[in-house]
């Protein structure tokens, strides 16, 4: 057990002996704050982990974090905390990797892989070579010979940056009769727009295949300089849609019909702003080419307000053959007013 001091024998110590006590406890005092700090963020951290680990154990299937994209919000005692990927996959004891290369997970890498990895990219050569001067101190005049490079590689990031092409476009005009003629030139994207191909590409990749929304895409071309806001870009999706992708969409409707077996469902979804209460359930329906056709797959989806049979009836009213679906009723509706449609139930 630690030595105490009564209150008489303080009393008795010497002033200079009380203030060096005094300024030891205090250093003392100091030295164990920080640590108690430092242990109670790592309980903390400890209660995180082990609160995300049973989460993920015996959580329901729909909590657990799967995609290690989400964000996963839950309460530890009373205070709402969150886990992004970077918090649910990283190890600080996780050694670095020897290289840039990636590391296949099963089969060992084959003789040459990095080469293979590296060989559809550009190669950008940056020489180090020693001056003659150096190479005389080193080695004396005349006392030395060029070997082979010793050659190293490593990956360069180049960032997205924002041009703008400013088109110049020839007009003449007939000294005759005043007749105005053009040189030939792109025309835009979209009549009146500033969007380009190359923009509209980035905005569909980032939204459609990256799932990224409106208003962080925003934000990333406002740290490139470009002012456009979420608006605009919604705006050029839909216009975009209906002037270039309604062809295609077209297009792969009238090739899904060349298929003797495709397969239909249909889910709720809630919908803002289409002139009906917020949230009102409205239905997308998708039809789709089967395993059947591995390398030729179509997947279409119709949006509409209802489930009622006349969607299914006007989408599939030129095909002939097999569509696969659940039992809902309106498929078989459908099939009873046809001699060439089968309606067959997936199992």
């Amino acid at each position: 057990m630690a030595f105490k001091f009564t209150e008489e024998q303080l009393n008795t110590l010497d002033k200079s002996f009380i203030v060096e006590l005094f300024l030891q406890l205090q250093e003392q005092n100091d030295k164990l704050s920080g640590e108690v700090q430092d242990l109670n963020r790592k309980m903390e951290l400890l209660i995180e982990q082990i609160t995300l680990s049973n989460k993920n154990r015996f959580g329901r299937s729909s909590e657990k974090m799967d995609d290690a994209s989400q964000i996963c919000f839950m309460e530890i005692d009373g205070t709402i905390v969150f886990f992004n990927e970077a918090e649910a996959v990283s190890d600080l004891d996780a050694e670095e990797p020897e290289t840039l290369e990636p590391k296949p997970a099963r089969k060992p890498k084959s003789v040459g892989k990095k080469d293979a990895d590296l060989s559809g990219l550009p190669v950008n050569i940056i020489t180090h070579y020693m001056t003659e001067e150096e190479l005389v101190a080193e080695f004396g005049k005349n006392g030395w010979k060029q070997l082979p490079d010793a050659i190293s590689k490593r990956y360069r990031f180049i960032p997205a940056k924002v041009e703008v092409d400013e088109h110049h476009v020839g007009v003449y005009a007939s000294k005759k009769d005043g007749r105005i003629i053009k040189a030939d030139h792109p025309q835009a994207l979209l009549h009146g727009s500033l969007v380009s191909p190359t923009l509209a590409a980035a905005i569909m990749n980032g939204k459609y295949v990256n799932a990224v929304p409106l208003y962080r895409l925003e934000q990333e071309f406002s740290r490139y300089g470009l002012s456009i806001t979420r608006q605009n870009m919604a705006n050029w999706m839909i216009r975009l849609g209906e002037s270039y992708l309604a062809i295609l969409y077209d297009y792969l409707h009238q090739k899904l019909y060349d298929y003797h077996v495709i397969q239909a469902d249909e889910t709720p979804v809630l919908v803002n702003r289409d002139g009906r209460p917020a949230g009102s359930k409205s239905y997308m329906w998708v039809y789709r080419s089967g395993h059947l056709y591995k390398d030729k797959q179509i997947v279409l989806y119709d949006y509409h307000k209802t489930r009622n049979s006349s969607h299914p009836r006007e989408f599939l009213k030129d095909y002939s053959g097999i569509c696969v679906t659940d039992g809902y009723q309106v498929y078989h509706k459908v099939e009873k007013e046809r001699e060439d449609l089968r309606i067959a139930g997936c199992w």
